[in-house]
């Protein structure tokens, strides 16, 4: 027994339209489906009693669906049994971040911050490791999630292209 792949990676939202309109305006991410779960399962899976959410399921920019599924971003609206918002920082125990890889660092940050979101840092560029020589910045999305950008360096990007 196996774990078989990602399926995706979910995140709560106040407001789904607002939500998809910055993944997909800002970070060029697609919406591939959309749906309400306003049934006994869903209530239970989640496990909050009452509960009914929308979901809107965002794909990368060029993927199609892709085995074992057709987005990688799932975002969720409580619209009933809404919970309140956290504010976590990077070194909380349970704390996350998804993270995006991008070809242009500045210019995407560039739209983070006209959409009025926060850089967590400007890019920085990552002197030791794995990912020597690209850049990265950490924002903050409308909701305050967490997410990471990553330029790669031109190394990183030929050997992940096969190419080193």
């Amino acid at each position: 027994m196996a774990v078989l792949g990602m399926l995706h990676v979910g995140l709560t939202v106040s407001d789904l339209d607002r939500a998809v309109d910055w993944y997909c305006r800002v970070l060029g991410l697609k919406e591939v489906h959309r749906q309400t779960g306003d049934n006994d399962y869903t209530r239970t899976l989640v496990g909050v009693p009452g509960a009914a959410l929308r979901v809107a399921q965002l794909a990368l920019p060029g993927q199609g669906p892709v085995w074992p599924s057709s987005h990688t971003v799932e975002l969720i609206e409580y619209i009933r049994e809404p919970g309140g918002h956290i504010a976590s920082p990077p070194n909380d125990v349970g704390a996350s971040h998804l993270a995006f890889v991008v070809d242009d660092i500045e210019a995407v940050c560039a739209r983070v911050i006209s959409s009025g979101a926060a850089l967590r840092n400007p890019p920085v560029t990552v002197t030791a490791g794995i990912n020597r020589g690209g850049r990265a910045c950490y924002l903050h999305d409308p909701d305050g999630h967490t997410l990471e950008l990553m330029e790669y360096g031109a190394e990183r990007a030929a050997a992940l292209r096969g190419e080193a």
